[in-house]
């Protein structure tokens, strides 16, 4: 039977497959979308449909509790490998929208002037196209009127292409582009147009009864006497089924797309419908400006839309120099006195730490000295024997003390039990002390007391005492051990 599984050079260029791609997901951008602050339930949606948008290169299912702060956010971006913030905010006024660049800036604050949610443009549609299959791949960025009108135009055009992974015309494949985002710059009102829409081709030249059959919802044709009316004159068609195609939506495609009858090198449209007006939304959409139909080729919105006018442009992330700002403008001294102001503060925070540096250096050689100090002490009092200097502990004597004590009481409560001297190796340690012949000390004394106390008592019977020494010797003969161990000596019967 021949070897099952793969081989060893298909295993390692399916693991070198599967590198590059991580490699290759990492090197793109991605974002966190959040609100923050009380911002109602409204804004909290709209954040949502901001999350499909920059589908599928964000935290789809991040969560911001209240105590978190902005550092935080920063801290757990960094191990993500994620590039942008995209937040929300609600004031008592007004609702504003930040464009963050991690880590260093910049900060583009919008102020939203008006907005709709997915929920609303989709009722306001008659028939609308969204799928899962769409939000698999990021879409296709498309940047309206961006011209020469200013450094923070062009720096809003770079924040927002850096948003989304760049294009490779050549080797892009046109399955992966289903969705469309467009954003349209206004010079006159200085208000960007935020729209997100579904693309969908379908192929062109053939009669409207044919793309009828071509689509898979199959028309109804219970009116209709033979196949050849529908073919012939495309009865029972509405109008925006019926929608003429020209030069503004017809377009040669290079490759195969995704749908019946879009093969390579043959003609297909791409159409535009408009939203009607009477939705439920924040506003009513007007009509699409003049050329934007040239400029993307889109098929149907699927929202959310925005109506956005910059604010200002921060330095930093959330903070620092602000480089532009709508409404307030300042002199060429203002600037130059702000500027020697920062660099008079940071100049004071250069000499802090240096300060500080010193003074933990002084610290630690201080700390060394008293150390190499303290052992110099050490070794001369050790030199010249000083008992201060370390304490050797008590001597071994002193250490047996106590115990030849207590062998010493046990050794003459056998003396007064059996009226001979133990043998040697019973008490080897009160053996070696010899009692200096003088007055008692107290302790034999009330030993001496009690015994005395107990003689005048009445006296055991012969056979009584006897069974009593047995006792205490144990079964055999064998002495039965007391406190420590030891052989407690058996008394003489009398």
């Amino acid at each position: 039977m021949g070897q099952s599984g793969r081989s060893r050079h298909q295993k390692r260029a399916r693991a070198q497959a599967q590198l590059r791609n991580l490699e290759a997901y990492a090197a793109q951008p991605h974002s966190f979308v959040f609100a923050r602050g009380r911002a109602g339930r409204g804004v909290r949606q709209l954040s949502l449909d901001l999350r499909r948008v920059m589908e599928p290169l964000t935290a789809t299912r991040l969560q911001v509790r209240k105590k978190n702060s902005l550092k935080d956010c920063v801290a757990v971006a960094g191990p993500l490998g994620v590039t942008h913030f995209l937040i929300l905010s609600k004031t008592e006024t007004n609702i504003y929208f930040k464009l963050m660049r991690l880590p260093g800036g910049p900060t583009l604050t919008f102020r939203i002037n008006k907005y709709t949610l997915v929920r609303d443009v989709v009722s306001s549609l008659r028939r609308h196209r969204m799928h899962e299959q769409q939000f698999t791949h990021a879409p296709l960025l498309v940047l309206n009127s961006f011209g020469p009108h200013g450094m923070h135009v062009k720096l809003m055009a770079t924040m927002f292409q850096n948003l989304f992974p760049s294009i490779n015309v050549h080797k892009v494949n046109l399955n992966t582009i289903k969705r469309c985002l467009l954003i349209n710059y206004n010079p006159d009102s200085q208000e960007l147009d935020f729209r997100h829409y579904s693309i969908k081709v379908v192929p062109v030249g053939a009669s409207r009864g044919m793309k009828k059959l071509l689509q898979e919802k199959f028309p109804n044709m219970s009116r209709l006497q033979d196949i050849s009316e529908l073919l012939a004159t495309g009865a029972g068609l509405s109008e925006s089924e019926a929608e003429p195609d020209g030069e503004h939506n017809i377009t040669e495609l290079p490759q195969a797309v995704a749908g019946r009858g879009n093969m390579r090198a043959q003609q297909s449209a791409v159409r535009l419908t408009e939203v009607r007006p009477g939705g439920r939304g924040g506003f009513l959409w007007q009509p699409p400006l003049q050329g934007r139909t040239h400029s993307c080729p889109l098929s149907l919105q699927i929202g959310p839309r925005m109506t956005l006018q910059l604010i200002k442009i921060q330095e930093g992330v959330g903070e620092g120099n602000v480089l532009f700002h709508s409404f307030v403008h300042k002199t060429e001294e203002e600037l130059q006195a702000i500027l020697a102001a920062k660099e008079e503060k940071l100049r004071l925070k250069a000499q802090r730490q240096d300060q500080q540096a010193r003074n933990v250096q002084r610290k630690r050689e201080q700390r060394e000295a008293h150390r190499k100090k303290s052992l110099a002490g050490i070794k001369r009092a050790r030199a010249d024997g000083d008992s201060d200097a370390e304490d050797p502990g008590a001597p071994p004597e002193e250490e047996g003390a106590g115990q030849r004590e207590e062998e010493e009481d046990e050794a003459e409560y056998f003396r007064q039990a059996v009226g001979e001297e133990p043998d040697e190796d019973m008490f080897p340690t009160a053996a070696k002390r010899r009692r200096p012949a003088g007055h008692p000390g107290k302790k034999q004394q009330g030993k001496q007391r009690r015994l005395d106390r107990g003689s005048d008592r009445r006296p055991l019977k012969a056979k009584g005492r006897a069974q009593v020494a047995q006792a205490k010797l144990g079964p055999g003969g064998a002495t039965r051990t007391h406190g420590r161990g030891r052989a407690r000596p058996p008394k003489r019967a009398a």
